[in-house]
């Protein structure tokens, strides 16, 4: 995990994001960011991105709060599909395009909630 690279990143996406920190992980070894999102529906969530060999691996994102339901694009640890995890690329993707695309998630989400399909192109894997 490059710590000094999430710093820069969690500082360049806090010019874009208006609620975001980073944290120390409970066992001390690394961080996560905590940021708050607020849909073109008014809802408000609360997400968690974890950088399990990041840059090499594409972050994780959890949805908090409020619970979300089962849905498309999730997987089985609870985490969301925000990119095909063949798309990952460290020297071009940061926490800015993560954010931007879980922010993308979750609209999607809440039309899948209203109309029980999930809008745009979808990829299987």
């Amino acid at each position: 995990m490059d710590i000094q690279r999430i710093r820069t990143e969690v500082s360049q996406a806090s010019n874009t994001f208006g609620w975001l920190e980073a944290r120390a992980t409970t066992d001390g070894q690394g961080v996560f960011v905590k940021a708050a999102m607020q849909t073109s529906m008014g809802n408000v969530y609360t997400l968690l991105v974890n950088f399990p060999n990041y840059p090499s691996q594409m972050p994780k994102v959890t949805i908090s709060q409020p619970a979300i339901r089962p849905s498309p694009h999730r997987y089985n640890d609870n985490t969301i599909c925000y990119l095909h995890p063949n798309f990952w690329n460290p020297g071009l993707h940061n926490l800015t395009f993560v954010l931007g695309r879980t922010a993308k998630w979750l609209n999607k989400y809440e039309v899948w909630c209203v109309k029980g399909k999930w809008p745009g192109a979808e990829l299987k894997h």
